[in-house]
């Protein structure tokens, strides 16, 4: 008898999105199993026809685990009406997804996976995985700067204090930070709060997974000791399912 897994696990496998947006998709109507509207919970199987968004998907037998070096200009999205979205310009042979964004002004480090699991797993901010960047600024910054940016920036346009996090002084125009959440345009918020202003962002670590020599706007697959340090660093049991 063929397994069945629920719904959204099995859109998150296909490497459409994490299993929180499918159920967002399921929600929505946009999620046709066998010529019927999805419902949340629903278990499927492969001999199933399961269309999203008007297209039929299957879910991967294999899981894909890439470290690509985002450009500054490449947009995280899949959508398509995006000339420079992140999907396109990797152009990979498997749908994959990225687990976590980084901003179209922003470069750097970035994991593309078809494990819809893993996503979810980084993705939750409960689970603090560390993200370190290399952060240029507009004007000269001090240890005070530094000791502001460590004990939290209070970001009034989405009324939250950050938390306490890691950060060094590079020189008087660049710093290094390493974050714990990922509020939207974070870092870019906190140097204006404190008023001062971005002009380069690098992202060169995502918890064990490092930049390191990879070239800008390329990928290369992770080594098996990377992803087992991953897993084992973010408590993630490949092939089981997260709730």
């Amino acid at each position: 008898m063929e397994q069945e897994i629920r719904i959204n696990k099995y859109i998150a496998d296909a490497g459409i999105c994490s299993r929180r947006a499918a159920d967002k998709l399921i929600e929505d109507g946009k999620v046709i199993v066998n010529g019927k509207v999805a419902e949340s919970g629903q278990k499927v199987s492969r001999n199933d026809t399961v269309i999203v968004d008007g297209k039929e998907i299957k879910s991967a037998d294999s899981k894909v685990y890439l470290l690509f070096n985002k450009p500054v200009g490449v947009v995280c999205t899949a959508d398509k009406k995006e000339k420079n979205n992140i999907i396109d310009y990797i152009n990979y042979k498997t749908r994959i997804m990225y687990a976590g964004r980084l901003d179209k002004d922003s470069e750097g480090l970035m994991l593309m996976t078809n494990d819809g699991d893993l996503i979810d797993s980084l993705m939750r901010a409960k689970n603090a995985h560390e993200k370190e960047y290399v952060v240029e600024v507009k004007t000269p910054i001090d240890k005070n700067f530094i000791y502001s940016i460590r004990n939290g920036v209070y970001l009034e346009e989405l009324d939250v204090t950050t938390r306490k996090c890691k950060a060094t002084l590079i020189n008087s125009k660049s710093f290094r930070i390493t974050l714990t959440e990922g509020h939207n345009r974070q870092i870019r918020r906190m140097c204006e709060a404190l008023g001062n202003e971005v002009t380069a962002l690098k992202r060169v670590r995502i918890v064990n997974l490092l930049l390191g020599d990879l070239a800008v706007g390329k990928y290369r697959n992770l080594t098996r000791e990377e992803a087992k340090t991953l897993f084992t660093a973010i408590n993630y049991k490949k092939g089981k399912n997260h709730g």
